[in-house]
């Protein structure tokens, strides 16, 4: 007879201690707030409940748990939320590197332990949370407390190098925005108005001060906030892959094998930019332990599972597309009844299910999105076992097809100016944001409010200086740099554009896109971009077509071949470079093209190579570039697709 799961009902209260001083190995005591399932006169249960634990730098107090937490407390949880040390209320020595800091291990396993200590709890203790709430998961992970029992961990980099500050070697500077939103909060700002102030000027200015690179350590914002202004700059000029980036603070992957052996799922989307990160764990945790893993990937943004919208920038991948707390506290709750409670499992629980892109009409819904679609599909690996790879060649005219070039001599050369950067249209970013000027309806700051409020205001008045997701290919004045007459991106001069005929047929990527470029510059370092577009027909809807980016990155060529010893290049000599771009999932419908752009700037998603050789960040001059790809019958540049075959292939 088949077990049949049923999920835990509603049948408690809960009962809330604030601020439950936790204590941890070193006698610094941690801000955490306890809720427990209670009779419905008050009285808390008698028998012993595991417990859901998140650790966060975000405040234990915010908003977003209200429809979370009541829907586990409900249902036989206790669910804790712990301000990490130095955060909010939460003792420490007011030092906050951001997401480095050495001590989350040891205090997370002190957590958890502390926690399956009390009689109140059954001794299983499962994490979740997402971005830094799913690094310090997998940083207390690390240390295997006893007590830690299941894991889901969403949208986390496992390597700060790779993954969140330094992709392909080039600074991501929406870490720069990151760090001002943590500002607002930490320990060194505390109190002090005129501090604050300066730190709420700045993000109501982030536009302008992404365009003030380089800079230097003291004329930042982040100078009221020693240790941030310090990390920003670690990020900034540390461009080599040194003993700071090897901590097992900022980079977990060399210590997978001493990671806890639970169940885990992890989970992102295919517009995060840690959705590379999150499949590499999911790999990494597949083969090294025997407990299971289960990956879910999703057409989302940062954090996008719990948005109520379907569209991600202007792109609109269906209702079926959406989740919010409706379904993921469902799913959740599931994964912790089977493994905190012992529940029976749910039947046919596939261990991997991505949406796929691509599937919709192309027309115009009424909000002004384009109709792209999609569907939820299950797979029983990742990467996806009966993909074929299907390799495609840029040739001198432009065109991408599957025949190598027979042409001795071709190549395409273009002039990169970095003061002049291919702005960022769309694609993965979290964290660039700014607060509302009052203009447009956000807050005067007359007075600058107490400690504890200032990140509710930040929070509550944030929007996005350049906006995350899938977009129109197209210069335009909302994009940081863009200037009229506003251009598509692929008819830009310093920009080449690959793209095949219109498909016969359906065609689905899915997985890492591969591009091996032979490149030559006329500058000693510079760098190359890559980026995936679905190119749809023009239509009534879109006159021009419509291009739209799917997944992109960046190689600083000083870093092409490793990211601990730079080497120059050789002006005018050709080298072979293979640039990886993160996972994607998408149908290329018949008639559409596949499109392969290549530059040499994608700002200010990325800081901007100034071409001389000298330490970025540090420069004294930019200059001009001749940037060359290769495409002759010996320096064949080509793009690697992972095509997975449609059933009635």
């Amino acid at each position: 007879m088949t077990n049949t799961y049923a999920p835990s009902q509603p049948r408690h209260g809960f009962h809330l201690e604030r601020d439950v001083m936790v204590p941890m190995r070193d006698g610094v005591r941690l801000a955490t707030d306890i809720y427990r399932p209670c009779h419905g006169d008050g009285r808390l249960l008698e028998e012993p409940v595991p417990a859901l634990l998140v650790r966060t730098s975000y405040d234990k107090t915010a908003p977003e748990w209200d429809d979370v937490i009541p829907y586990y407390v409900r249902r036989g949880y206790a669910f804790v939320v712990q301000d990490l040390r130095s955060r909010f209320r939460s003792e420490g020595d007011g030092h906050y590197y951001h997401t480095i800091n050495p001590w989350e291990g040891d205090d997370g396993y002190d957590t958890v332990e502390w926690l399956a200590g009390q009689d109140w709890c059954t001794g299983k203790i499962g994490t979740l949370g997402s971005s830094h709430r799913a690094i310090v998961q997998t940083q207390l992970a690390l240390r295997k407390p006893p007590h830690l029992a299941a894991m889901w961990v969403e949208a986390g980099p496992t390597n700060i190098y790779r993954h969140e500050a330094r992709e392909g070697g080039a600074m991501s500077f929406q870490m720069f925005g990151a760090l001002h939103l943590h500002a607002l909060d930490c320990h060194e700002v505390g109190d002090d108005p005129e501090k604050a102030r300066v730190i709420f000027d700045a993000m109501r200015d982030m536009r302008e001060w992404l365009q003030k690179f380089p800079l230097k350590p003291g004329e930042t914002a982040l100078r009221v906030a020693p240790d941030l202004e310090q990390t920003a700059f670690d990020y900034y000029y540390r461009g080599e892959y040194d003993d700071w980036w090897a901590q097992e603070a900022a980079n977990q992957e060399p210590y997978f094998d001493q990671h806890a052996d639970v169940p885990m799922t992890l989970s992102c989307g295919w517009y995060d930019n840690f959705v590379g990160a999150t499949a590499s764990y999911y790999v990494e945790m597949n083969s090294k332990n025997k407990s299971p893993a289960r990956l879910i990937l999703g057409a989302w943004c940062h954090g996008g599972m719990r948005a109520p919208e379907s569209w991600h920038g202007d792109v609109d991948t269906g209702q079926e597309s959406v989740w919010t707390n409706a379904i993921y506290n469902p799913e959740r709750l599931r994964f912790f009844d089977q493994h905190l409670k012992g529940m029976p499992a749910a039947e046919n629980d596939p261990p991997v299910r991505i949406y796929v892109m691509g599937t919709g009409d192309g027309t115009k819904t009424d909000r002004g999105n384009l109709n792209h679609g999609g569907y939820w599909r299950d797979e029983a690996e990742w990467p996806i076992a009966r993909t074929e790879f299907q390799t495609l060649y840029m040739h001198e005219d432009g065109t991408l097809d599957p025949f190598a070039s027979t042409d001795n001599d071709g190549a395409l050369t273009y002039t990169f100016d970095p003061e002049h950067p291919v702005p960022t249209v769309g694609g993965p970013i979290v964290g660039m944001f700014e607060i509302t000027p009052p203009e447009d309806g956000g807050p005067a700051l007359e007075d600058v409010p107490d400690f504890m409020d200032q990140w509710t205001l930040a929070r509550d008045n944030l929007r996005e200086v350049v906006e995350a997701g899938g977009f129109h290919q197209k210069e335009g004045p909302q994009w940081i740099g863009a200037r009229p007459p506003y251009p598509l991106l692929k008819d830009r001069p310093d920009v080449l554009a690959f793209e095949t005929r219109p498909l016969d047929d359906d065609t689905e990527v899915t997985g890492e896109v591969s591009v091996k470029l032979w490149v030559s510059s006329t500058a000693i370092d510079t760098d190359f971009t890559v980026k995936l577009i679905d190119v749809y027909p023009e239509s009534d809807d879109y006159p021009d077509g419509y291009h739209l980016n799917l997944t992109d990155t960046i190689q600083r060529m000083r870093y092409r071949n490793s990211w601990t010893d730079p080497e120059m290049m050789t002006p005018g000599e050709p080298c072979e470079v293979t640039i990886t771009l993160w996972p994607t999932s998408n149908v290329f419908k018949k008639g559409h093209r596949i499109r392969i752009d290549i530059s040499s700037s994608n700002f200010p998603r990325f800081d901007v190579n100034p071409n001389t050789g000298e330490p970025v960040g540090r420069h004294t001059k930019m200059i001009k570039a001749e940037n060359t790809v290769h495409t002759s019958a010996g320096r064949a540049s080509r793009v690697i697709l992972p095509i997975v075959p449609s059933p009635s292939q």
